[in-house]
């Protein structure tokens, strides 16, 4: 294939005519459209979409954009469902602050073992099952919050429900092999922060449905429990919905190619050794902790932290609470946006440049809105912490797809993790006991936040540097084609099993910035075969 690259009439790898554009439409102009293909969107060489429509719902690109974010906009309802209506439920099951602060470590716990094991099954069986099983098998879960009678089961439900959170890695998983590295932190910090908006949402929909059906008759301790059924059958039916419409890969099932020889299958082994030798891994399981991780703490104390310390009704309390999540519909997505931005224009070094401001005013705000005394100053304080915080978390899967292609759904996994790790550190630390406030808590939580941003310094790209240093001055180092074909072995390179690693390092030489010429040369996809898919 290479030896015929540039000879004439080898390739219309390149040749872009006018593509019809409309409104709410982010493309990737200066990536070749691979032209051997038809899809609704324009593709490169991997088949992943150039072009993010918003109000398309275009096969596969756009609708598994849509089944991705919508399914974790549901288990971010049902997780966070309890936390609106605690000061009713902590009455009708005789709950101590102690109980309600260890329901809320148990409803981000159980997620850091699920959200690995989620990452191994998208690398493995593919990001359609993952979804569709993990909404199934935990609606059971969801129902169950309705006959629970003391503390012990309300605990060991939350924690239950909290499996479904994984749902973020899939979700991310999904987007990041379905569009191209240029709008991909737009396209994740969309669906990551849509997803995330469920806990704004959450704060809004479950005390709505408590005070509808107790006017229908119900008392306070019977509505709270009949509520919980709204998100159970959420579950049952994007459980169905994913399962039915959604789609592996650009080219197909995940198991269906694999049968057909057109995507290797990878050893769980050396995926997870890959994804865990990497220290960059490690480094963004810090701090997801400190940005999602806050996030997921936040959802769950600051309507009883509004309710308490400024006198609220319920419901005031809880509307006041949705705005934080809420602001994910443009936070998130507008640190994904500057993230791409940053990496057009400045490479690899100004999206780091752009999590690290980011995630250090998440932090120095939300030091500010556990000091505020009066409510109008702690509302301000919230929006800017949330809009920092939530950006920071855009921010960060503008750069997680580049750390590795072998390992994408491991390292996606350990990241997502890292976000409930962190959540359930800070809960555990500063809000399950009387030690602290809750707001001297959450002024804690912002400073210890701004401390553990610091390490995004570390995390040096061979082939495009860090923050503070260049790239290696290697040849052979400095270049993508050496770091992603790393993660393979000469024998499985002789088998060609590197070759959507190649691939990959050719559409990410992007991430050069402005030492990259616009016109990248990527090699074209013969007509009669389907990319490669590492998975």
């Amino acid at each position: 294939m290479a030896q015929n690259e540039g000879s004439l009439g080898s390739s219309m790898h390149g040749v872009i005519g006018r593509e019809q554009t409309f409104a709410l439409e982010v493309v990737s102009p200066s990536v070749p459209t691979d032209t051997t293909v038809k899809f609704d969107l324009p593709v490169d060489s991997e088949h992943r979409a150039k072009a993010f429509k918003v109000f398309s719902f275009a096969k596969p690109h756009m609708r598994t954009f849509h089944l991705a974010w919508v399914s974790f906009f549901t288990c971010f309802i049902s997780t966070f469902a309890a936390a609106p209506l605690v000061p009713i439920i902590r009455d009708n099951l005789n709950l101590t602050k102690t109980d309600v602060g260890n329901a809320g470590v148990a409803s981000v716990s159980g997620s850091i073992f699920s959200r690995l094991i989620m990452g191994a099954v998208c690398d493995l069986i593919g990001p359609r099952y993952g979804t569709s099983f993990l909404l199934l098998l935990s609606a059971p879960a969801v129902f169950c919050m309705s006959f629970v009678s003391d503390a012990q089961g309300y605990i060991a439900a939350r924690f239950m429900i909290g499996f479904c959170l994984a749902t973020f890695v899939s979700c991310q998983y999904w987007t990041t092999i379905m569009f191209n590295g240029k709008i991909l932190g737009l396209v994740n910090g969309c669906a990551g922060g849509w997803g995330d908006m469920g806990g704004g949402v959450t704060q809004l929909l479950m005390p709505l449905v408590f005070e509808v059906i107790k006017l229908a008759g119900a008392t306070p301790f019977t509505a709270w429990r009949i509520a919980f059924f709204i998100p159970g059958w959420l579950h049952v039916i994007m459980g169905i919905l994913v399962l039915t419409l959604g789609q592996d890969l650009p080219d197909g099932n995940l198991g269906a190619l694999q049968k057909k020889g057109n995507v290797n299958k990878d050893k769980f082994s050396k995926v997870f050794w890959y994804g865990i030798k990497n220290y960059r891994t490690w480094v963004f399981f810090v701090l997801y902790g400190f940005s999602m991780g806050i996030e997921l703490t936040t959802n769950n104390i600051i309507s009883e932290f509004m309710y308490d310390r400024f006198n609220l009704k319920l419901h005031t309390a809880g509307t006041i609470a949705a705005t934080f999540g809420m602001a994910n519909i443009f936070a998130r997505p507008f640190g994904g946006y500057a993230s791409d931005v940053a990496g057009r224009l400045f490479g690899m070094r100004g999206r780091l440049w752009t999590l690290w401001i980011f995630q250090t005013l998440g932090g120095v705000f939300c030091v500010w809105l556990g000091r505020a005394e009066s409510l109008p100053i702690a509302v301000v304080a919230m929006v800017l912490f949330s809009m920092g915080t939530q950006a920071a978390c855009g921010a960060t899967f503008g750069i997680v797809p580049f750390v590795s292609r072998r390992s994408l759904g491991i390292l996606s996994g350990l990241t997502g993790a890292g976000g409930n790790f962190g959540s359930g550190l800070t809960q555990l630390a500063f809000f399950s006991n009387s030690k602290f406030s809750t707001g001297t808590g959450i002024s804690l939580m912002g400073a210890l936040t701004v401390a553990c941003t610091l390490p995004v310094a570390l995390i040096h790209f061979p082939q495009w540097g860090s923050m503070l240093l260049p790239p290696s001055k290697d040849p052979q180092r400095s270049n993508e084609e050496y770091y992603y074909s790393s993660e393979w072995t000469e024998e499985e390179k002789l088998r060609g099993m590197h070759e959507g690693s190649l691939k990959f390092a050719e559409n990410s030489k992007s991430e050069r910035g402005k030492r990259v010429n616009n016109n990248i040369a990527s090699a074209p996809t013969p007509p009669t075969s389907t990319p490669v898919h590492a998975v």
